[in-house]
Parts: structure tokens; sequence; C-alpha cells
């Protein structure tokens, strides 16, 4: 999906009909891709990290960093652009990441980053798509 689309689908079959298996799995079923799978994890520049689902910008790339976990992780989001909800999933508390714009599930943010915010934001590479500016 992209920004210039204006309305977001409104109930499952019309998310099932625009994102891929594997994106509903994660941004709507509160899923997690594999370790080391997603083609982001090694992406550097200068662009912009969006919602896969809505096309919401979420992280710029120059706050992506190499966390060595498996998935592409960043020390900051864009203001506004994403919420973060409690998740008690697992047998365990953590902090989910979820897109403001179409409440899309991108990840969990984690207390262990860089400075100069100190979060690791571990993102599902599937959530999002990479726009090089």
């Amino acid at each position: 999906m992209s920004e210039s689309d204006t309305q977001l689908p409104e109930t499952d079959e019309e998310w099932r009909e625009v994102l891929t298996e594997e994106e509903y799995r994660v941004l709507r079923e509160q899923g997690t891709e594999p370790k080391f799978s997603s083609d982001l994890i090694d992406v550097k520049g200068d662009g912009a990290f969006d919602c896969a689902g809505c096309g919401a910008e979420l992280f710029d790339g120059d706050t992506k960093f190499g966390s060595g976990t498996g998935w592409p992780s960043f020390y900051d989001a864009n203001e506004g652009a994403v919420e973060l909800r409690e998740d008690r999933s697992h047998g365990m508390v953590r902090t989910e990441v979820v897109c403001a714009e179409c409440g899309g599930h991108l990840g969990h943010v984690f207390d262990d980053g860089p400075e100069p915010t100190g979060k690791r934001f571990c993102i599902n590479g599937v959530a999002l798509d990479y726009d090089e500016e």
C-alpha cells in the first residue's frame, strides 16, 4: 500500500486483499518473521523505512544500526509514527511497537540500544518498505 491511498482497509478480508500472507501474519496477527530472514537487515542509507501496511514513514535510515539480533533495528522512531503497547504474550512482559496510522504490529522495543536514546526498536522487516528517497 502507498501513502497516497486515502482509506485504510477496515476488515480482515480487505487487509488480506492488500497484504501478502506473511505481511498479514505479522502486521495483523502479531506474528514474527524468522531471524535473519529479512533483506532489510543490511540495508544502510539515508532513506526511510515505511509501514508495509499503510505507507506511513516510521524510521529514518540514519537511526538504523546493526544489533546482531536478526531483525532490522533502530534507536528511534519518527515522532508520532508509532505507538507502544504492553504485550504479555509468550509468558513475558514486553513493549509492542505498532504503526500509529494503521495499527499494524511492527515488533518490540527494548532498553538495550545505543545512544542517544538507549532504545532498540526490533522490527520485523516484512512489516517495512525501504524508500531510498
